[in-house]
């Protein structure tokens, strides 16, 4: 029987074994062959920072756009194949690792692919444009056997594990409220409302699509400004909120079993899709309840610490931002609440002058970067270790941020089974779960 290549990868990728059949056996000695899958603006900087590491050797290059393949090109000092067909890539045999770093719907079919094609991947975040597709992502990567990085670079700081554990541990006491934050000001301009029109010149704006719908060429709804865009991307809420709640799943060690959302394009008369405004509310196992704030309209800093997340325990706050973390305590009430009368309010100032924090206040400095991301993964290629952010972690932390969404466009409050990974009080909540790729793109 006559068994060509497409044939024998999904025979492969069944029986679980295309891993053994296209991956390279790296030697002691041998660089991590590497190809990227987008090369634009965060395409760019994962690029930046594998070009940190000697041990990993870029040589092949994918993009649509003509002028980011040649700009990348120039930052590689060896060799590399240019690509506008990443399958054409996948069929290299000689490429180890791929890193995807395309606009979010294309992440599961190219990270699929990489993996049925004997590559491990590094996928950058939001994981998934949806939760169906974060699922089929993860049986993927367990079923060919594939190394697989999400690109959550906080799980690679080690103040972002130090801070976990600290509020795992109930250091700060209970958590009752986490609260996290996307502040900038767009206004007065924003994205503009430029008219649909062709696209540039030697670009394939149906291949951009993919498993989008089609719909006519606007500027705005392709490079970096996809994000404005459903289609496409989850908005702000899956491409910086994200970053958030995988530190606060990794905290708390829990999930969301409610969502609620609302909020509005308020402030910037553009034509995007996404909110300029939007609260997100998780009631999250265990009791603590979860905000994400998204203030586009407006830039003035959220509270006193300016942090990016805050953990609000029983006994004391912790602070995390970017560059470390802080820990504040709270002052504790001595006694019982009682009635409020003017006798009551002059004993509770002087219980309160005397009282003392149960925990000590602390600060701590640190950073997350690429780099380190990408050092833990092309280590992992090397040793077949689980990555620090593993596709199950990623899919997980990628998942409320998803629930979000679909609430603010139903306008609902949803609850949800995470291990059943469906609403239990809304069918039709349930449907968002997934979408119906444009003919012929299917996942495998």
């Amino acid at each position: 029987m006559r068994i060509t290549r497409r044939t024998f990868t999904r025979t492969a990728a069944t029986a679980g074994i295309a891993a053994l059949s296209y991956g390279r056996v790296l030697g002691a000695n041998d660089r991590v062959q590497v190809g990227f899958i987008g090369v634009g603006n965060r395409g760019d900087q994962v690029l930046d920072a594998f070009l940190t590491h000697p041990d990993a050797q870029v040589t092949a290059l994918c993009d649509l756009y003509q002028p980011y393949l040649d700009f990348a090109a120039g930052k590689v000092k060896t060799p590399t194949t240019q690509f506008k067909d990443y399958r054409k890539m996948l069929e290299r045999r000689d490429l180890d690792a791929i890193v995807v770093a395309t606009p979010d719907h294309w992440h599961a079919l190219h990270m699929i692919h990489a993996c049925e094609a004997g590559k491990d991947v590094y996928v950058e975040k939001p994981f998934s444009l949806t939760v169906h597709e974060g699922r089929r992502m993860v049986e993927a990567a367990a079923r060919t056997n594939r190394v697989v990085q999400v690109g959550l670079q906080r799980h690679s700081a080690p103040f972002c594990a130090e801070a976990a554990q600290i509020v795992r541990s109930e250091a700060i006491g209970k958590i009752t409220a986490v609260r996290c934050f996307h502040i900038t000001n767009e206004y007065p301009r924003g994205l503009g409302n430029p008219a649909d029109s062709a696209p540039p010149a030697g670009f394939d704006w149906n291949a951009w699509l993919g498993p989008a719908k089609k719909v006519p060429y606007n500027k705005n709804r392709c490079f970096y400004r996809f994000r404005w865009f459903f289609d496409y991307s989850g908005g702000q809420l899956t491409n910086f909120g994200v970053h958030y709640l995988d530190v606060i799943n990794w905290a708390l060690g829990s999930e969301p079993e409610a969502v609620t959302a609302m909020g509005g394009n308020f402030g910037i008369p553009d034509n995007r899709e996404i909110p300029d405004t939007l609260e997100v509310t998780w009631r999250y196992r265990g009791g603590t309840l979860v905000s994400f704030s998204q203030y586009n309209a407006n830039a003035a800093p959220a509270g006193a610490h300016n942090g990016e997340i805050e953990f609000r325990g029983t006994q004391g706050t912790l602070y995390l931002q970017s560059n470390g973390y802080e820990i504040v305590p709270d002052v504790l009430a001595q006694r019982e609440v009682t009635a409020r009368t003017p006798v009551d309010r002059a004993q509770e100032r002087g219980y309160r002058e005397g009282a003392r924090a149960m925990i000590e206040p602390r600060k701590t400095e640190g950073k997350y970067t690429n780099e380190a991301h990408a050092r833990n993964f092309v280590d992992c290629v090397r040793s077949r270790k689980k990555c620090n952010c593993d596709p199950e972690t990623g899919h997980r932390s990628t998942t409320p941020a998803l629930l979000g969404n679909i609430a603010y466009k139903t306008k609902s409050y949803l609850e949800w089974d995470a291990k059943a990974e469906k609403f239990t009080n809304n069918e039709a909540a349930n449907q968002m779960l997934s979408y119906a790729y444009r003919a012929p793109y299917k996942l495998s």
